[in-house]
């Protein structure tokens, strides 16, 4: 019997090469300023168009500034871009077309599922690794390489290779404090930045069913940290609530068509799986990194390990890692101070984030010693803030809201961490110098950000929850 991965694959084949690659259809392609300026030249040189312009979502994010975007974007490599973007998307006829400033215009892996563009048993791509995140709709999504973007355009279909599969069943319910970042840090701890390579992961379990949509996407959005193809979860009524009457999904009738499919799409029971795992939730406490990948992770309360815990083959790169972040084996965080934070990116840039962050900072006020960017994950999610009063409750408490974009989660715009100080970022990665040169980032949930925000150091945020 099949997974949920083989009945959407299956039904997207064009074609196959028996133990070779398949022709695969696409159903919505992603594309950005950045991935996308060279695929658009080589369909300018071969004289083609773009095959599919209505499954083609086009919005700006990387290299969008946070603030003053009514105005002329001030760093000329981001503008170059940004107006390179804009002239590809008019010169192929793409009305799917959010720039910055735009009402639909935000993060990629945002815009997609709050928008409706984002449905179960679809093919989704886009020249950006965390595309995984669509896959929290029960849809089959991965990044792809700017030549395969060219390639999607040209002709709306991709050349894979079968990935193999993988269940993961979260079995419980979160301890308070806990939240969907914590649950994916501990997985990606527990199976390390290798442990999925070669694999397409099916989330399932009790844990899992209870999460709402926003959750979802960022346990998806996680998968590729662990070298996953990309991570999905079956549809329920939880993601039919969720689409319903946004502005792309299906109506009416085409709704009714759409919903008795959506139903069929989940793992039959006897389905096999090349590979299973199984954690109990309870274990799992906030998290946040001590290293320089999102694999070197940790409960809040619990010591770096020493070097003699560490297999042997690693000692070299985790003492690398460790003189980065300028800590030292079997040390504990709690209490350490930090310099910066930073709420948004494709993880947790959602209204559900901005919603818990607000909520724990709420009669608090903002540690002195910290500089905090709150960035919404697009302009949508930055009304909803401004509609629910969280706004006040962030002002209030001495924070102030940036806009939408990309932002400190690869500091690619004027958002850097300088060298040598601490961000606790509720981003994905924590790579050497990827939220600026030198900079060094601790990866956590929006409530461990939220707990650092205001009392400037590493905290557990269930001390102050009642």
């Amino acid at each position: 019997m099949n997974t949920l991965f083989d009945k959407i694959w299956d039904a997207h084949v064009v074609s196959s090469i028996e133990n070779g690659p398949t022709i695969l259809y696409i159903d919505r392609h992603y594309v950005h300023e950045v991935t996308s300026p060279q695929a658009f030249n080589g369909l300018r040189t071969r004289g083609l168009k773009v095959f599919r312009p209505l499954q083609t979502t086009l919005t700006a994010d990387h290299n969008i500034p946070t603030l003053h975007q009514d105005q002329p974007v001030q760093d000329p490599i981001s503008r170059n871009q940004l107006d390179t973007f804009e002239k590809n998307a008019k010169d192929f006829q793409l009305p799917l077309f959010f720039p910055m400033g735009h009402a639909k215009n935000g993060v990629v892996h945002i815009i997609g599922p709050e928008n409706g563009f984002t449905q179960p048993g679809m093919t989704i791509v886009c020249g950006d690794s965390h595309t995984s995140t669509h896959g929290a709709f029960g849809a089959i999504a991965f990044g792809i390489g700017t030549s395969e973007v060219e390639m999607v355009l040209a002709t709306q279909c991709i050349l894979q290779t079968r990935p193999k599969t993988m269940r993961i069943t979260f079995n419980g319910k979160l301890n308070k404090g806990v939240t969907a970042k914590d649950l994916a840090l501990y997985m990606i701890s527990k199976l390390t930045t290798g442990g999925a390579t070669g694999y397409f992961v099916e989330y399932a379990g009790e844990a899992i069913r209870n999460m709402n949509m926003e959750e979802r996407m960022t346990v998806c959005n996680l998968s590729i940290e662990m070298g996953a193809r990309g991570g999905m979860i079956a549809p329920d009524e939880t993601t039919f609530a969720y689409l319903k009457d946004r502005e792309y999904a299906p109506k009416g009738e085409e709704w009714n068509k759409k919903l008795a499919y959506w139903k069929t799409l989940y793992s039959d029971q006897d389905a096999v799986f090349d590979k299973e795992y199984t954690f109990d939730v309870s274990e799992i406490s906030p998290m946040i990194t001590y290293g320089t990948n999102p694999g070197m992770g940790m409960g809040i309360d619990q010591t770096i390990p020493t070097l003699e815990q560490v297999d042997e083959a690693g000692r070299i790169s985790f003492e690398k890692a460790l003189n980065y972040m300028g800590f030292r084996p079997g040390e504990k965080l709690l209490g350490k101070q930090i310099d910066y934070v930073f709420l948004g990116s494709c993880t947790n840039g959602r209204i559900e984030d901005f919603r818990t962050f607000a909520q724990f900072v709420k009669g608090k006020k903002k540690a002195d010693n910290v500089i905090a960017w709150l960035v919404p994950g697009s302009r949508k999610v930055e009304k909803q803030i401004h509609d629910e009063g969280l706004h006040e409750i962030l002002m209030e408490a001495g924070f102030e809201l940036r806009q939408p974009g990309c932002s400190a989660c690869l500091a690619m715009n004027d958002d850097k961490v300088p060298a040598g100080k601490y961000a606790v970022s509720t981003s994905n990665r924590n790579f050497e110098g990827r939220q600026g040169p030198g900079a060094r980032t601790i990866l956590a949930g929006p409530l461990v950000a939220a707990a650092a925000a205001v009392t400037g150091k590493i905290t557990d945020p269930r001390e102050f929850l009642s």
